[in-house]
């Protein structure tokens, strides 16, 4: 295209020249001719030192306001950035775009197919693996230990025992693990007479008669086992309703008798010293950390099926709910409201700082790559125009004189 309008500019100069050697002695026409050519090579003169101008000094010369592009590369990328922010990134036009385009339903439609869904649950499995390889394990088990732990240690155990247990006890809850232990209770007594006896004729004096003893011993185990019989089958016995008033008592004494917390801190003391649970408390990061590694890397495993169904009920939720997808839309709209509100700043300031990276002179060769064939047309009209003006010109001109 440079060649193109460097060619225009030929041709008048040629005309130019040629109408004026056959000017003088020649027709009335030829200085029509050379008037036009010679404003057509004014005209394609001064577009092709403006247009030049935009990119690099004309012929090299300390022109001012020449060279526009490189010399105000960053002010150009000042104003980029913050017509950008003021135009695109505004509050009201970012909700109003999202609005639009409805992106809870479209995410739903998208979730709820079931390879979309086993895409993402595969990225979410990624994700896990990678930031549990990455973590330390010495310094996940020191938070374990200082934030799990150490809290529990920290905080009483009795009043949420006692309160624990209150409600329990409150539900009924309780009665099936009563029941357990008057069946389990029965079930030994029924099973043991030879114990039983025993202990009768251990206890018995030494001048007591061995029948005596048989006899005391069947008495005994017989009471007993009645006793156990009537526990375990009549739920209003006293000795139930004794055991949920102690229960009721003992979740009382938890809450508010210091003795009873005391002795409860006593224990947990005690639990939580215990060699056993401090190797359980040393296993615990490894032994969640290699669970979880195994589910992620295994597609058919329980934790991935789940986060593979929820991803599809919700897309279907989305879909068909209104509420809950005007829900979802309300919370991008918000968080992308948030951000470009608070943000928007940082966020232009990706295009000003790249501009301002950018090499002067190169980013003139690319911009003039892009829209140099446009310009050149500026040059062509130009010499047309300039050519058709003066042309115009040296008429009046005629005409007057």
């Amino acid at each position: 295209m440079k060649l193109v309008a460097a060619g225009f500019l030929l041709a008048a100069t040629a005309i130019f020249f040629a109408a004026l050697a056959f000017e003088a002695g020649g027709p009335a026409w030829i200085g029509y001719l050379r008037a036009a050519a010679e404003a057509g090579m004014v005209g394609a003169l001064a577009d092709w030192f403006a247009v030049t101008a935009l990119f690099r000094r004309p012929l090299g010369l300390p022109i001012p306001h020449t060279a526009i592009i490189p010399s105000r590369k960053n002010a150009f990328g000042d104003a980029l950035g913050s017509f950008v922010g003021q135009n695109f990134l505004s509050e009201a036009v970012v909700k109003d775009k999202l609005r639009r385009v409805g992106v809870g339903k479209r995410l739903g439609e998208w979730l709820v197919r079931e390879e979309n869904a086993e895409r993402v649950t595969s990225e979410l499995a990624n994700v896990i693996k990678g930031a549990v390889t990455v973590l330390r394990d010495e310094d996940v088990q020191a938070v374990v230990e200082q934030a799990v732990v150490r809290r529990l240690t920290d905080q009483p155990w009795g009043p949420p025992l006692g309160k624990l247990l209150g409600q329990v006890l409150g539900d009924g809850a309780h009665h099936k693990l009563v029941d357990l232990m008057c069946d389990r209770a029965y079930d030994w007594v029924r099973d043991n007479y030879d114990k039983v006896s025993h202990v009768v004729s251990d206890r018995a004096p030494s001048w007591s008669p061995k029948f005596v003893d048989s006899m005391l011993g069947d008495k005994v185990y017989n009471e007993l086992l009645n006793f156990a019989w009537a526990v375990k089958t009549d739920v209003n016995h006293p000795m139930r309703l004794a055991v949920d008033q102690f229960l009721i008592e003992f979740a009382a004494d938890l809450r508010t008798d210091p003795a009873t917390m005391q002795r409860a801190e006593q224990v947990k003391q005690q639990v939580i010293g215990h060699p056993d649970v401090q190797r359980l408390i040393g296993s615990a990061w490894g032994t969640a950390k290699g669970m979880l590694l195994d589910a992620a890397e295994d597609p058919s495993s329980e934790l991935r099926r789940r986060v593979r169904e929820g991803l599809t009920s919700f897309g279907a939720k989305l879909v068909g709910d209104e509420a809950v997808r005007a829900k979802v839309d309300g919370w991008l709209e918000g968080a992308a409201g948030y951000v470009v509100a608070n943000y928007r700043d940082e966020i232009t300031t990706l295009i000003t700082d790249t501009v301002e990276r950018w090499d002067a002179e190169e980013t003139s060769r690319k911009i003039e790559l892009q829209v140099g064939r446009d310009l050149q047309f500026i040059r062509i009209n130009g010499t047309v125009v300039g050519a058709l003006a003066g042309l115009v010109i040296y008429a009046v001109g005629q005409l007057v004189v």
